[in-house]
């Protein structure tokens, strides 16, 4: 991929896959809830959580990049406080 992150991409790829998981529960529970068919409930989620798990991979790829509110940025920017000696 040409968007370079300080994350390896494998662990882009399990944060995508359990986030997926936990979505796909909820998309499938919500399904049911308004069709009331198991098999319709299933199908959405199958469907949605293969083009969902792609989508968040390309997303957290993209804001890996972004250095806009990330605590290691700001600490780069930020001198440290200077030493200073006390005198009795």
């Amino acid at each position: 991929m040409l968007i370079r992150a300080p994350e390896a991409h494998s662990r882009s790829i399990v944060k995508a896959v359990s986030w997926r998981i936990l979505g796909s529960i909820d998309t499938f529970v919500i399904s049911y809830l308004v069709t009331g068919k198991l098999v319709f409930a299933a199908s959405i989620a199958s469907v949605e959580s293969v083009t969902k798990i792609i989508l968040y991979y390309v997303h957290e790829r993209a804001w890996a990049i972004v250095p806009w509110g990330r605590a290691d940025k700001a600490s780069a920017e930020v001198p440290a406080p200077a030493v200073v000696a006390e005198t009795a």
